[in-house]
């Protein structure tokens, strides 16, 4: 490194401390004398998002049930498209077709040792007008195959493999069997699917008051909780093998395009699948008998828990038109004036299950007040450096659909021109909940310090960490109080964008300062959410604050603001914990990760390397970046592909070639929780040590080779500027 390089690292935290009463705090990718008029900027953008606004379009968009496939999601769509062009933005909506299998006939009964009919349906509530509309999607869990089916019923709490472990040590097998599981410990695809492992021959789940419902508080309307007859509607699609339309995986569901047949399709369940109120499930758990169950497996329901099976015995009867439906996504753009080729993604799902206030439309319509934001200062004169794209997806509640389909039609370019793919979904009150690329978690902190939280008054980042000291460990006073990104799975529309195309990916949200019992329910509407969420939509308009910084920030900074140590960190911690659990197991006691631990060290020593520079260029004045802006430019073209570094898009992970990304992925049996570095910890976790050693060096290669293309932006950094 060149002695003026050295003398900037040197100088420029003195510098810092010298004039930190004068100048603005350091902005990633921003040189010194940009800092005002970015902050200026920033701060104009920012008084625009309006609480009333937000509340008035939350109504609008919430008013009817509008599920993915259906006019009434077409029609939420053109209300969003005509915003987006209001707003300024060249907008437009793409269209395709997925699988949406609508149900057609519903039976559940207890036929032994007596008979009741379950009913089957969520009830208005007195003062909610919107509970009792007409239109509401029936309760169900979409893509369950047909079936009618009539056997001994087995209580296996949440259903996940461990639950199955316990019933093996009890002697209690599901086989012929119908199982009953209740919500929540883990995404609801994954119960039908263990429960198909071992042989059942039907899956129904069961929202357990212990979870949401008067356990934790009184119930709707008088409370925020499940009402006894309130049933969670959600799809059962494998979506940790693959998103998006089951038909098309992997490539657009456009017409003309090749489809597979439904016995082809590899992400549909094997057995029938339905949900039902805890009102239902209470008759059904009365009668069953057997063993009691484990402490941990008991409910909140009247009864004691047993696991059965029988003598309770079930029969099942589900029948579905399945065909394929339109999806709807709106497109909204704002095309860059120095760099247009290099796209700032950020999308919100539209569709929900029925009116969908909290999901999700408390994150559309925040996303909404951003382009707002940004559409009015575009009237100022001001244009992105980058172009920026607002989405609205459709059929995301389905198996992420539209986003899923469009991420597939647009692949080639979002590799060649997305340097960030920003979403959201459901909004909340409470803290930053933050996930992503870990390559942007110094932009994500320096985004929370500068944004207001609407509670304390104090930054979105103070609050975080303080929220992060109250609830750590007595004992723990380090990990806790840092900023951290947490890495993602799966379970809204980051995944095809993250996990399929290697796209960097942040997803942003609030929540955590409430419990509610109403998700994917009829009730999850405009009244709930405004009598129990947030009635003055003060955490709308900071979304919308917080993304209309992200957005300007990585739309207008002259150096993409990447940083690499942290991802460097953070990828020896999934490592240590691999290695820790490979050394549990006599299985894969002998497992050697050598290789991967010397890529990390390389990694180290560059992303070192890279970050200082990085650092030195926030230092410098903008008129000498100006100068040398195509220089810089072609930085910006290495560092936008280096997340693709760490994907293997030829053949992806082992039993799930879709998702390619060798860092992050959800997990096999976790759904939305994620795995990182899948490859190896599912082997270890199924000891495969073969397998796992071959993950392994996969993961090394895919290192070395992000460590490269972090060397690179270093040498064209380094000579862009010196």
């Amino acid at each position: 490194m060149r002695p003026l390089v050295l003398a900037l690292l040197v100088t420029a935290p003195l510098a810092a401390q010298h004039g930190a009463a004068a100048t603005p705090p350091p902005i990633h990718g921003f040189p010194r004398d940009q800092l005002a008029v970015e902050m200026s900027r920033e701060a104009t953008a920012r008084a625009v998002p309006n609480a009333d606004t937000l509340r008035a379009l939350l109504r609008r968009l919430s008013a009817v049930p509008h599920e993915a496939g259906t006019e009434r999601s077409h029609n939420v769509a053109l209300q969003i498209l005509e915003r987006f062009r209001s707003y300024g933005l060249d907008a437009r909506i793409e269209q395709f077709d997925a699988l949406m299998p609508r149900p057609v006939s519903r039976t559940l009964e207890l036929v032994a040792p007596e008979h009741v009919v379950a009913t089957l349906r969520e009830p208005p509530v007195p003062g909610d007008t919107a509970s009792g509309q007409p239109d509401q999607l029936p309760t169900f869990n979409a893509y369950s195959p047909d079936g009618d089916v009539t056997g001994d019923l087995v209580y296996v709490n949440y259903g996940r493999p461990v639950d199955y472990r316990i019933l093996d040590s009890l002697g209690i097998s599901v086989k012929g069997k119908i199982v009953i599981a209740r919500y929540g410990a883990s995404w609801r695809g994954i119960k039908p699917k263990v429960a198909a492992e071992h042989g059942a021959i039907a899956c129904i789940i069961y929202s357990d008051p212990r979870d949401d419902g008067y356990w934790t508080d009184d119930t709707y309307p008088e409370g925020p909780m499940r009402p006894d007859a309130g049933v969670q509607r959600g799809s059962v699609l494998d979506m940790p093998v693959a998103a998006g339309d089951p038909l098309t995986p992997g490539w657009p569901s456009i017409p003309g395009t090749r489809r597979l047949s439904l016995a082809e399709a590899t992400t549909l369940p094997r057995i029938p699948v339905l949900p039902i109120s805890y009102g239902d499930a209470l008759p059904l758990l009365r009668r069953i008998r057997g063993p009691v169950a484990p402490e941990p497996w008991r409910g909140a329901l009247p009864v004691t828990y047993h696991i059965g099976p029988g003598p309770a015995r079930v029969h099942l009867a589900l029948k579905f038109d399945w065909q394929s439906r339109p999806l709807y996504d709106v497109i909204g753009t704002l095309r860059g004036s120095a760099s247009p080729e290099q796209w700032v993604v950020y999308g919100n799902h539209h569709d929900a299950w029925v009116n969908g206030a909290e999901d999700p439309l408390s994150g559309q319509v925040a996303l909404n007040e951003t382009a707002r934001a940004l559409g009015a200062l575009a009237r100022t004169g001001w244009r992105p450096r980058r172009t920026i794209v607002f989405a609205a997806w459709d059929g995301e509640e389905w198996g992420l659909l539209g986003s899923t389909e469009w991420a597939e039609r647009h692949a080639a370019e979002l590799r060649d021109h997305a340097v960030v793919y920003y979403n959201s979904d459901i909004n909340d009150p409470g803290w930053l909940e933050p996930g992503g690329s870990h390559s942007l978690e110094r932009f994500v902190a320096e985004v929370a310090r500068d944004v207001r939280d609407p509670r304390s008054g104090r930054s979105v980042l103070e609050a975080y960490l303080a929220h992060k000291r109250e609830r750590r460990a007595p004992k723990d006073t380090s990990s806790d109080t840092v900023f951290a990104l947490h890495p993602l799975g799966s379970g809204s529309d980051y995944t095809p964008f993250l996990q399929h195309l290697a796209v960097p990916s942040v997803d942003v949200a609030y929540g955590g300062a409430g419990h509610f019992g109403i998700y994917h329910s009829i009730y999850d509407n405009d009244v709930f959410y405004e009598r129990y969420i947030d009635s003055t939509f003060r955490y709308g308009v900071t979304m919308a604050q917080t993304m209309v910084t992200a957005i300007l920030r990585m739309a207008d900074a002259p150096l993409l603001p990447y940083a690499f140590t942290p991802a460097a960190q953070a990828y020896r911690r999934y490592l240590s914990e691999i290695e820790r659990a490979a050394a549990e197991n006599d299985t894969t006691r002998g497992l050697d990760f050598a290789n991967v631990r010397g890529a990390l060290s390389r990694l180290d020593s560059a992303a070192a390397s890279y970050d200082a520079l990085a650092t030195a260029f926030d230092t410098l004045p903008g008129t000498l970046t100006r100068k040398r802006a195509d220089a810089v430019g072609r930085v910006d073209d290495i560092l936008a592909r280096t997340e693709h570094a760490l994907a293997d898009t030829a053949t992806g992970l082992p039993r799930r070639p879709w998702f390619a990304h060798l860092i992050y992925a959800p997990g096999l049996y976790t759904g939305y929780d994620v795995k990182t570095l899948p490859g190896i910890r599912e082997a270890v976790e199924l000891r495969r040590a073969p397998e796992a050693q071959a993950q392994a060096a996969r993961v090394a290669a895919a290192l070395d080779a992000y460590t490269g293309a972090v060397r690179a932006a270093t040498e064209a950094l380094h000579s862009a500027l010196y």
